[in-house]
């Protein structure tokens, strides 16, 4: 196998349990492939059980390869850090999809939803029914099938992501009794009760994304863990048709059936369930397809697109270090071939300040923007930034006035205002006296004139009388 180098890009996400980032993966003659690289965080990094379960999740990933589920590609390990080498899913996850269309007041299309969600029943399909070498079942459960787990990318590709909490026959750790894992709002009632779950359960969780899909609003979500649990466990589903016009009596069978409370009263497999909603496409005349989706997740890249940072952090440079010194866990650690790609080189480039993970340069008053760039105040000269934070752009040097700096964009309009009518007299030093004097001239000038004026009216008056 080729032995992969990661270079490390920028940070992508980041969460309770692991943070991930976009990386770069270089081979032999050029070979590039743009990665996410996920990292244990530093707390949970000497965490005996949770490393046993990313490694759970490791080898179990590994066994998936399917159009509709991300792919794992490598694991490496140095010290107590872990680093899993993933498929990089160009696009954004179903939750940032369905926060930009609340923020426009809309709920995700009808034929859109069903599509994304009979796309991942073919993934999650793929999963149930796996075996392995032998033949034998590996009854994989995904149990956090929730709306950041389901990626969609900018040509309208589905993709059932991260099977960290999937349970596996193969699996070494084992989940203690009565334990709850997975989002407690997509939990199914089996889970919520701490009984053993099956793949039917990931079909409750998904029935629960597409209701929500639909309605624009959570189905399950009480003021704390326990009132959400509480609901679950009931199982009283709304009905959708209230709250989407676009759903009638037959699509409202289909969810009731996916979302029923006794799992034997549910479609029986992920395919099933998949079958029933690509039928009612096809009984509809529904046309849908990747490329509408597609529309979707643009929309949702292009509203909220970070700014591109180009500055260097320390921190970045930490986890390239910690990547660089970093070797492919062995096939005795790992039940992957032993000939995984390991060991990394330095950082190639510029990496991303992750202080724009935060902030942004909008949030920061524009009068703190123009004292940071405004140039040293002797030169006359205004360029770049002037105190109202207002862009400036100079004009020719003919046309800009001797007068001083303005203070204000205002300011610095009205100076840029034509001059009187009356001809400005000749440039001289700016002496105060002789300004005085000839302030005080002037308007004994117009005076007489106007007194004259007067007289010449009175005798032209006066003469008509005669």
């Amino acid at each position: 196998m080729a032995d992969h180098r990661y270079r490390v890009i920028k940070r992508l996400e980041a969460g309770g349990m692991a943070e991930v980032y976009l990386g770069e993966a270089s081979s032999l003659e050029g070979f590039r492939k743009r990665v996410a690289i996920k990292r244990v965080l530093p707390h949970l990094a000497k965490n005996e059980n949770f490393i046993q379960m990313f490694l759970d999740e490791a080898r179990l990933s590994a066994r998936l390869s399917h159009s509709n589920i991300v792919s794992v590609f490598d694991i490496s390990a140095r010290d107590d850090t872990y680093f899993l080498i993933m498929e990089f899913v160009d696009g954004a996850n179903l939750k940032r999809i369905l926060d930009s269309l609340q923020r426009r007041g809309l709920t995700f299309p009808l034929p859109e939803a069903i599509y994304t969600c009979a796309e991942a029943c073919h993934g999650l399909g793929y999963a149930h029914e796996l075996h392995d070498e032998n033949g034998r079942p590996l009854h994989i459960v995904h149990r956090d099938i929730s709306p950041p787990n389901i990626m969609l990318t900018r040509h309208g590709g589905v993709k059932v992501a991260d099977f960290g909490l999937a349970k596996a026959g193969t699996q070494l750790s084992q989940t203690d009794p009565g334990v709850v894992k997975g989002k407690f709002s997509y939990l199914s009632p089996e889970a919520a009760n701490g009984l053993e779950v099956d793949a039917r359960a990931d079909i409750f969780s998904l029935g629960i994304v597409l209701w929500e899909m639909l309605a624009g609003r959570r189905l399950f979500l009480g003021e704390t863990d326990y009132a959400t649990v509480k609901l679950i466990q009931q199982a009283n589903i709304p009905r959708l048709a209230p709250l989407n016009n676009q759903v009638d009596e037959t699509f409202e069978e289909i969810m009731l059936k996916a979302l029923a409370r006794r799992r034997e009263d549910r479609f029986q497999s992920a395919q099933e369930f998949g079958d029933a909603l690509t039928g009612y496409l096809f009984a509809r005349q529904l046309k849908v397809s990747n490329r509408d989706v597609a529309k979707l997740v643009n929309i949702a890249i292009s509203e909220d697109a970070p700014p591109i940072k180009s500055e260097s952090s320390l921190i970045d440079r930490l986890i390239q270090e910690e990547l660089d010194g970093s070797v492919a866990l062995r096939a005795e650690h790992m039940s992957l071939p032993s000939g995984s790609p390991g060991h990394a080189q330095p950082a190639e480039g510029v990496l991303e300040d992750p202080a724009s993970w935060f902030s942004d340069d909008a949030d920061v008053p524009p009068a703190k923007q123009a004292k940071a760039q405004q140039p040293p105040p002797s030169p006359p000269a205004r360029t770049g930034w002037h105190e109202s934070g207002v862009e400036y752009t100079p004009e020719p040097a003919s046309e800009i006035p001797a007068a001083e700096p303005a203070s204000s964009g205002a300011r610095a309009t009205a100076e840029r205002k034509p001059a009187p009518a009356a001809p400005p007299p000749p440039p001289q030093p700016p002496i105060p006296a002789p300004r005085e004097h000839k302030s005080g001239l002037a308007k004994y000038i117009v005076m007489g004139m106007a007194l004259i004026a007067v007289l010449v009216i009175a005798i032209a008056l006066f003469g008509k009388r005669m």
